[in-house]
């Protein structure tokens, strides 16, 4: 089955971030000639490739994937791409002009070089926020894209429909993954769905009353970084071409809830308070439907939401006592 990655080249970008240095691991434990990793470390860091850094079989470049002629480099030596450097959603709308140049003009310089270079096949990161909030849940992937409000969704799926085209065109061939609200060690502390965990885990380490703004109603489907990289994993190795699979846990979690369990695997009585919301958030509910990953992919997520909360408060805290020992 993995007979495409053992002595292949893969080229990752983005690979020294959350959900790439994942993916670097997985592909590591079947045998590939080479991975070429390109990250500026705005997002990723050293840190999350500790474990691979020094492979024999691993180079990392420390550079932008806006360097055209870098990444023309480096996709000129490989059979195979993972697109996975982004910009955070937040970030696409404070500077719209940077999220046009990372999001939009650097996918299509990938797409053309994929072509130029004939690699073999492109699995590229899409999103759950081409959705905006859903018509159905849980959600298909035939759900429409026009509730989308965010530069970020808008750039995602012009990906999709890039690789699409090109597919068409060239037979570039390409599978997409639109991740839902994906958490885990290594995450991002600020990011903007995910930030909600870090306030908590600060709040229980300092013994302080944890906030939820509003009624808590809000939902999302959580899934485990690991099982997103396993995700990746099966685009790649599968024989399927021109799709696009939603990655999610299938699991719809309130912020009340996931606040219940990260208490409780943390051991802590905190009591929340509850504040007056201050802003509006237009995508109040997620749920993914994963039947299709699972029919063609022969994808299923397997961490559940209380594993994958205690192994991110335990890489959360001791990060935060290192961080402490050092000062």
């Amino acid at each position: 089955m993995h007979n495409k990655i053992k002595n292949s080249k893969i080229f990752v970008t983005g690979g020294a971030g959350f959900i790439g240095s994942y993916v670097v691991e997985e592909l590591l434990q079947h045998s590939p000639a080479r991975i070429i990793i390109l990250d500026n470390l705005v997002r990723g860091s050293l840190e999350n490739m500790e474990s691979f850094i020094d492979h024999p079989d691993v180079e990392f470049i420390h550079g932008d994937i806006r360097d055209r002629a870098l990444l023309e480099s480096c996709i000129s030596r490989v059979d195979y791409v993972f697109h996975m450097a982004a910009l955070r959603i937040n970030s696409c709308a404070v500077n719209p002009a940077e999220g046009f140049e990372v999001m939009l003009r650097s996918t299509f310089d990938v797409a053309e070089f994929c072509v130029k270079y004939r690699v073999k096949k492109v699995i590229y990161s899409s999103s759950a926020s081409v959705y905006g909030l859903a018509q159905h849940f849980p959600t298909p992937e035939t759900d429409n894209p026009y509730n989308n409000q965010t530069f970020y969704g808008g750039a995602k799926l012009w990906g999709e429909q890039l690789f699409r085209s090109y597919k068409f065109m060239y037979q570039l061939d390409y599978v997409g993954l639109r991740y839902f609200n994906v958490y885990g060690a290594r995450m991002d502390t600020d990011g903007k769905y995910t930030e909600v965990m870090v306030r908590w885990l600060d709040c229980i380490r300092e013994g302080k009353s944890p906030l939820i703004y509003g009624d808590g109603s809000t939902t999302m489907d959580f899934v485990y970084v690991r099982d997103v990289a396993k995700a990746n994993i099966a685009a790649l190795v599968s024989n399927v071409t021109d799709e696009v699979f939603n990655v999610g846990n299938c699991n719809e979690t309130s912020l009340r809830q996931l606040l219940d369990v990260l208490l409780k695997v943390n051991n802590s009585a905190l009591v929340p308070e509850h504040k007056e919301e201050n802003s509006v958030n237009p995508v109040s509910r997620r749920l993914a439907d994963n039947s299709k990953a699972k029919k063609i992919l022969n994808y299923e997520p397997s961490i559940d939401l209380e594993t994958g909360l205690e192994e991110l408060s335990n890489w959360y805290f001791s990060k935060k006592s290192v961080l402490k020992t050092e000062i």
